[in-house]
């Protein structure tokens, strides 16, 4: 469960929230004049956030790679290229799909 509250109500209630966010049994995203400002969540979660982040960066950079690769190369080149191994994939694919 996420609660949103605002700064002055997170001040009073510290230690209260704290605990429930350690077991987990909040994530709180702490409002300033109506705005979302911070997020408190717990180093488990945090954990999985840092995961993901890392994974994505490592997924973006093969896409960098990629992209630096075929920097020369026109997009409409590209683009017939793809659509033709698309047109042989898929083609394999309904050879392989079981008739119903």
């Amino acid at each position: 469960m996420t609660q949103v509250m605002k700064a002055s109500d997170v001040r009073q209630n510290w230690s209260k929230l704290l605990n429930k966010v350690y077991r987990n049994q909040t994530r709180l995203v702490v409002e300033k004049s109506g705005i979302p400002v911070a997020a408190l969540i717990s180093t488990e979660d945090l954990d999985r956030l840092t995961k993901l982040e890392e994974l994505r960066e490592r997924n973006f950079s093969v896409l960098d790679e990629i992209g630096e690769k075929f920097k020369n190369v026109p997009a409409e080149e590209i683009e017939q290229e793809v659509n033709k191994v698309l047109v042989k994939i898929r083609a394999q694919n309904r050879r392989k799909s079981p008739v119903a």
